[in-house]
């Protein structure tokens, strides 16, 4: 008999703790590579908001795939999700997710994915970010040389640094452009793979020489291919400012980055989804930026002492 109370004391107490689950708002989050560094700070950034907001977070890698984004936004509606969050992957590559979630009135927003479709609101965006990253190599190159561009043109923030490199460089004939795009997963054995390559087409001494790297990752994965071959003549530009780039700045191999605040990002997009909830059809899709930080190797030291957290 005392057996049988038991059981049923416990059976109790588990359906009570799965109704509470089950009234326990989830955060969808679908990453395009969930253990990068940037998308990592996101992340990290999101959970923390969750967490005062009492919301559980559920994060999805989908390697680079907009298939498997589309998949995973599909499996975050079914689940009854409170809202859901797509990094990275443009809005116009993820439509059938966008459709699901729409059908069940669950808010998606975009980190670097764009405004449009039924997107809430999206910050991250590439485009600003790689601005003064630009200038400052094209101002360094004296308008003349030759650039080695590591592209990804499967994620909306790459192909808008793209775009506006491709605008900045214009403006220099006399400068020559060779682009590769590397993969996601694989973006580090890619960029020392294609450094390789046009290393040995261009000795040093010739002329003005750089790297650019629509993200920080690929440029660090050239910087092992130069630092390979004791080449010191070429400057490395990248974009996100993760920790790997900042030492590199720090130690003389990288030339410059433009650090993102993601952390911030993450947690200011979070906690603007009670909002965007509640205003309902109401909502107006908007941009939350957040401004990022060039960082060169004359200023890594302030800015290590003003963010010492950048190097975690």
């Amino acid at each position: 008999m005392r057996q049988s109370v038991l059981w049923a004391a416990a059976a109790a107490v588990a359906i009570v703790t799965q109704a509470a689950a089950a009234d326990t708002p989830l955060l969808g989050i679908v990453s395009i590579s969930a253990t990068e560094a940037n998308n990592a700070r996101y992340i990290t950034g999101a959970e923390a908001a969750a967490k005062e907001l009492g919301w559980e977070v559920s994060v999805i890698d989908a390697a680079g795939s907009a298939d498997q984004a589309n998949a995973a936004i599909q499996n975050f509606a079914q689940r009854g999700a409170t809202a859901i969050v797509d990094m990275v992957f443009p809005f116009s590559s993820i439509g059938a997710g966008l459709d699901a979630a729409k059908s069940a009135n669950i808010p998606v927003v975009t980190w670097g994915g764009g405004l449009g479709s039924s997107v809430a609101a999206t910050n991250g965006s590439g485009g600003p970010m790689v601005v003064p990253v630009n200038e400052l190599m094209l101002k360094t190159m004296e308008g003349k040389g030759s650039i080695l561009a590591l592209t990804y043109r499967t994620g909306e923030v790459c192909r808008n640094r793209e775009v506006e490199f491709d605008k900045a460089v214009a403006a220099y004939p006399d400068i020559k452009v060779t682009k590769n795009e590397v993969r996601i997963p694989g973006y580090f054995e890619d960029g020392a793979q294609y450094a390789n390559a046009w290393l040995a087409s261009h000795p040093a001494g010739d002329e003005n020489l750089a790297i650019w790297g629509c993200w920080d990752d690929p440029a660090i994965g050239a910087i092992g291919s130069l630092r390979a071959q004791g080449r010191d003549d070429v400057k490395v530009y990248g974009v996100n400012g993760n920790a790997q780039a900042l030492e590199n700045i720090k130690n003389g191999f990288m030339t410059a980055t433009a650090w993102q605040d993601s952390y911030t990002e993450g947690y200011n997009m979070t906690k603007l989804l009670p909002e965007i909830r509640k205003a309902g059809a109401d909502w107006q899709p908007k941009a939350v930026e957040v401004p990022a930080v060039l960082v060169t190797r004359d200023t890594i030291e302030k800015f290590i002492a003003d963010h010492p957290d950048a190097l975690k």
